[in-house]
């Protein structure tokens, strides 16, 4: 029997050659704080294309300005920046990799100078800068942004979309009664949180038609935050409105002290995989092939998200070919050191 890692996952219009995902990772590479693609990105994620990785997701890219990690981070919010993800795309896909790009806003977790917007005007800790509390004309400019950055998405040639809905930012910060605090229909009960992540993908299908992620944070690890039995709510409500799968990572949306340990969130995205009845992906600490190969075929995911691994092996997926006995196409450049 092959190795499931290495069968094509399907979805809509695209498909991965196999189930093996380069996470969005941040590079903070753009030095002209201008959020232009760099030779640094061009050498980065096609030399993962190379390396056989199915599906390559972009870097959180900002859908505003001052929705930005931090003032290096790529952007989306003007249509200067579609002719560098373009050249981008087209690197990638010429060796074999799906594409997908990452839509992001900070929120509250932005390092900017100036203004900075989250549901409430509570900051991150006591080191970090103290938000905005954001008006519904503010919101409703910022789900603009996402729709006008899928379309931008569109035209760079990206194969997939994945909203950021974790990790603290923008998103997350809505979800999260620790960081909503607000009294109108965008706060207090969980539909009320979800509203704004509803009313994005509400927006973003208005102009996109390919397949559709969202990554979230499943666990707040806080005492009056969010489980995993609260995401299997929101993913309900997600498959619902045609989201295709589910990225499932955790925390970071207040600070937490988190026992880690290799696959210590296989387990949320299992439930909410099984309870949900959506498909999902893996990520966090998954790094030896036949751990991703176990996830798999206990159907715990239909994807595995690799971060921190194909910083370290670009060509990670030849690493797994060997060990679970598959022969995979080389770049026909490098079949002479291929298989050795």
């Amino acid at each position: 029997m092959e190795a499931k890692l290495f069968t094509p996952f399907t979805i809509k219009n695209t498909t991965i050659k196999n189930r093996i995902v380069m996470a969005p990772m941040c590079m903070y590479s753009c030095p002209n704080e201008d959020g232009m693609v760099e030779n640094w990105h061009k050498t980065h994620y096609t030399s993962r294309a190379v390396g056989q990785v199915g599906l390559i997701i972009l870097e959180a890219t900002a859908v505003t300005p001052q929705g930005r990690i931090s003032p290096n981070d790529l952007g989306i919010w003007s249509d200067d920046h579609i002719a560098g993800l373009k050249e981008l795309t087209d690197l990638m896909k010429e060796h074999g990799a799906a594409t997908g790009i990452q839509l992001a806003h900070a929120g509250r977790k932005a390092v900017l100078e100036g203004e900075i917007l989250a549901p409430s005007a509570l900051a991150f800790n006591e080191k970090m800068k103290q938000p905005k509390e954001m008006t519904i004309e503010e919101i409703q400019e910022t789900i603009e942004a996402f729709k006008q950055g899928a379309e931008r998405a569109q035209k760079a040639g990206f194969d997939i979309i994945e909203i950021h809905g974790a990790h603290g930012y923008l998103i997350n910060e809505f979800l999260s009664p620790l960081s909503n605090q607000r009294t109108d229909e965008y706060g207090g009960s969980p539909e009320n949180r979800y509203r704004f992540l509803r009313e994005i993908i509400e927006a973003i299908k208005t102009v996109w038609d390919g397949p559709l992620f969202v990554r979230v944070s499943a666990h707040d690890y806080h005492e009056k935050g969010l489980t995993a039995e609260d995401y299997v709510r929101f993913g309900k409500w997600m498959k619902e409105q045609g989201i295709d799968l589910i990225d499932v990572s955790s925390g970071a949306v207040v600070p937490a002290r988190i026992h880690t340990y290799p696959g210590y969130q296989v387990k949320f995205s299992e439930k909410i995989k099984e309870e949900a009845g959506i498909p999902t992906g893996a990520v966090g600490l998954i790094t030896a092939p036949l751990h991703a190969e176990e996830i798999l075929q206990n159907e715990r995911a239909d994807l595995i998200f690799l971060a921190r691994e194909l910083l370290r092996d670009p060509y990670w997926p030849r690493t797994a070919a060997k060990e679970l006995g598959v022969n995979i196409d080389s770049p026909k450049q490098y079949e002479r050191g291929w298989l050795v």
